[in-house]
């Protein structure tokens, strides 16, 4: 079982600056020896590590902790898009580094993903054999559909099924078209993560079956991979649960369908096996 989606962090690097009072409750060193016995109790036996700053020095730092942590299994981490792209992989160069993840949803110009200099900086990244994971909210989705008709050769992960806004227990038409439409490039997968945070209380499967099954319907067990979005998780609930909510929600699946889901596709999409530590 994979988790495709998770953070760490140490709050005296200085660079996460997005933690203000609102996330008081994650505002805490979180580091590998937290998550450890919680993956362990839900079978977890590898995670996809993912950037929570935009800076090559907290690359560096999961990177370290990777080297030296076995649940660890790839790292997701950022490069400066506008800049040497090819350089800066150089820097960073790591068997385990496996893509990265501008913070699209703090860039306040939607199409910022769309510039020249940006697509050239994505271009090199494909070049290198990495993936981008797109931190994206439902106002991204036509960006990302024309992002992937440019750029066909790069791989591009939807985190946390792109934010969707709930009115009730509906994700909305516009975010099912956007989905839908997402889903008929093939480089595009999507991450079930993130939805305890965007729901808010009273999350559980009943309210969140709805986006569950259009994300199934829409990129089915070969694009579509379970993630914690653990820490960020305790803010809305804790990892058990959601690994009990998300395989509820699966429980009609096969059990094929079922290991695709919590593993067998995020091991293939980020080419898990076999990587040199």
């Amino acid at each position: 079982m994979i988790d495709a989606h998770q953070h760490f962090w140490r709050i005296d690097r200085g660079d996460y600056g997005w933690m203000d009072d609102s996330v008081a409750r994650i505002r805490r060193d979180i580091l590998p020896p937290d998550l450890e016995p919680l993956a362990r109790a839900c079978g977890v036996t590898g995670t996809v590590a993912v950037q929570a700053a935009p800076t090559l020095a907290e690359t560096r730092f999961l990177l370290d902790l990777a080297e030296r942590t076995p649940l660890m299994q790839a790292v997701v981490g950022w490069v400066d898009l506008t800049g040497d792209v090819p350089a800066q992989l150089s820097e960073l160069s790591h068997p385990l580094l496996r893509g990265a993840r501008p913070m699209l949803q703090d860039i306040a110009e939607t199409r910022w993903i769309l510039r020249d200099d940006v697509l050239q900086g994505l271009t090199a990244l494909a070049s290198h054999g990495l993936r981008m994971d797109a931190l994206i909210t439902p106002r991204h989705l036509p960006v990302i559909d024309e992002l992937a008709r440019r750029l066909p050769d790069l791989p591009i992960i939807v985190d946390h099924c792109a934010k969707p806004v709930f009115d009730g227990t509906d994700p909305g038409d516009d975010w099912r078209a956007g989905m839908a439409a997402l889903a008929q490039h093939p480089q595009i997968s999507c991450k079930l993560s993130g939805l305890a945070n965007e729901f808010g209380p009273g999350w559980s499967a009943d309210t969140l079956a709805p986006v569950f099954d259009h994300v199934w319907e829409c990129f089915g067990p070969d694009r579509l991979m379970w993630g914690s979005d653990w820490p960020v998780l305790e803010l809305a609930g804790d990892y058990e649960t959601w690994v009990s909510t998300a395989q509820a929600l699966a429980a009609s699946l096969s059990p094929d369908e079922r290991a695709a889901l919590f593993g067998a596709t995020a091991t293939r999409v980020y080419a898990l096996e076999g990587a040199d530590r």
